[in-house]
């Protein structure tokens, strides 16, 4: 069997249950089945697409997007998710590094499908609004399947976000989705029943495998929207009573400074799951406090990305707490040398399971960094207790080293963020002549809020040791961000050091 097969199979048990939502639209399994078909076979016929081949879509979320993923299992291809918020030249750097077959470009990214013809002479390109992907479906004949594609087959190759550099593609397997739904599935208690809103980005593993793709499998219905705001996040719970969601920290917040978020019914929410970076307590705690359980999970691009996680019904009580490692698949922390450390101290996590990259495409000396001996490295930083839960620190390429010891700015972050003036926080280490590097703080003030750098580095002195208070804490209007939100500690790195920000 393939990925795709168990939309079919869906399909047959459910035909007419909506699959996917997406505005006024809706697909049913039967709809999503032939849809995924007619899309394989064009695909074939029309372009070429065979095993092994590299297909690239740049578009916002839409149900279409889907029926690639899963034409591309039906194939033995690979679907290459294009962020769109990259620049021109770091898109055709991406589909020129994967070397792909054919590009599906969606309306309003004109300025990368005019560079294509002459950046990719050899690749299909296809307008997803265009009549040219109408004419692709209607001209399809043949076969919808290669022979012989199972689990095994690689199905998803996601660029990383390039923060140390170019970015490096991580290629999964169709059974490292397969496992990931069935973690999901273990983590929410998910089941057909459920109603899955999908706000995050699908060029991003969380917004595609953390509950979308999950939820199909299942049998259950999931939402789209394009893409995330909080107006329209809040409004489709309030209508549309979906009983997960997926929201990091970032977008968490957007949605509790909206006007509506106090007068908005959360009732059909069985949970809301974060991640992707550290949240801050205050964050999960404004759910909680309206009955809503916070789940979290840690992962990367590289496990697809569910590794450690707390589980609905399970224990939730342990601040700060990334859970345990999934169903299927297994986690240690180490030291430098490879050595699993002691309960309560630090090092880096390692994860093995089916559900990690294979290898980072046509990068052989990343993928041999990465993964040694069945494990993969990740570069994060963690603790883990004498019950196996683990906490995740920070990047092991943010700590600071300040003399002699190891500060993790997460840690400095999550205080700060209890101030009642702070809204959001990020630490960097910069030169430092005595202690060879000293914690930096940038600070966004909630609006109407005011407090000085000596009023929080006050309220950071009642929690923190004396070596892991700020040497400076700098006020700034806002921070900068990835796609998924996460605070970009490298650019504010580079901007100190050249003095932008000061």
């Amino acid at each position: 069997m393939n990925l795709a097969d168990l939309i079919e199979r869906n399909a047959a048990f459910t035909p007419d249950k909506a699959a996917l939502r997406f505005g006024a639209d809706a697909w049913s399994y039967a709809f999503l089945a032939g849809r995924i078909a007619g899309l394989a076979r064009a695909m074939k016929a029309q372009l070429g697409v065979r095993r092994g081949d590299r297909v690239a879509v740049l578009a916002q979320n839409r149900p279409d997007y889907l029926a690639l993923l899963y034409a591309c299992a039906r194939l033995g291809a690979m679907l290459v998710p294009l962020n769109w918020r990259l620049t021109v030249p770091e898109q055709v750097f991406i589909l020129r590094d994967a070397g792909v077959k054919a590009v599906f470009v969606a309306a309003g990214f004109e300025a990368v499908a005019t560079a294509l013809p002459e950046a990719l002479p050899q690749a299909g390109i296809v307008g997803l609004d265009a009549p040219d992907f109408a004419d692709l479906l209607r001209a399809g004949g043949g076969d919808s399947r290669e022979p012989h594609i199972d689990e095994t087959a690689p199905l998803l190759i996601v660029y990383t976000s390039g923060t140390t550099g170019r970015p490096k593609g991580a290629v999964l397997t169709q059974q490292a989705l397969f496992v990931n739904g069935v973690m999901s599935q273990h983590m929410h208690a998910m089941t057909s029943d459920d109603h899955v809103l999908t706000v995050l980005p699908f060029f991003h593993v969380g917004g595609l495998n953390v509950q979308t793709t999950p939820a199909l499998h299942h049998g259950a219905t999931v939402t789209i929207h394009p893409r995330f705001t909080p107006d329209d996040t809040l409004a489709a719970i309030a209508r549309d009573r979906p009983s997960l969601v997926v929201l990091v920290p970032a977008t968490m917040q957007a949605v509790q400074s909206h006007p509506l978020w106090e007068v908005t019914d959360l009732t059909s929410l069985r949970a809301v799951t974060t991640g992707s970076s550290v949240v801050p307590q205050p964050l999960i705690d404004a759910f909680t406090v309206r009955g809503v359980p916070v789940l979290q999970i840690y992962g990367a691009t590289e496990t697809a990305p569910i590794a450690i996680y707390t589980r609905l019904g399970g224990d939730l009580a342990r601040p700060g707490s990334t859970g345990l490692p999934g169903l299927l698949c297994d986690a240690r922390i180490v030291d430098p040398a490879g050595a699993d450390v002691a309960p309560g101290a630090s090092g880096e996590i390692l994860v093995r399971g089916p559900n990690v990259l294979v290898e980072y495409w046509g990068n052989a000396a990343a993928t041999a960094e990465a993964l040694r001996e069945g494990w993969y490295w990740t570069g994060d930083i963690a603790t883990r207790d004498a019950d196996g839960y683990f906490t995740v620190l920070d990047r092991k390429r943010n700590v600071v080293k300040s003399g002699g010891e190891n500060v993790y700015p997460a840690e400095i972050e999550r205080v700060l963020h209890e101030h009642p003036a702070v809204l959001e926080a990020a630490v960097i280490g910069v030169p430092d002549p005595h202690w060879q590097e000293a914690p930096v703080a940038f600070i966004v003030l909630r609006p109407g809020a005011a407090a000085g750098a000596d009023e929080l580095r006050a309220h950071a002195a009642m929690h923190l040791a004396r070596f892991k208070l700020p040497r400076d804490i700098v006020i700034v209007g806002d921070l900068p961000r990835n796609a998924l939100g996460k605070v970009q500690h490298f650019r504010l790195r580079a901007m100190w050091l050249d003095g932008t920000i000061r």
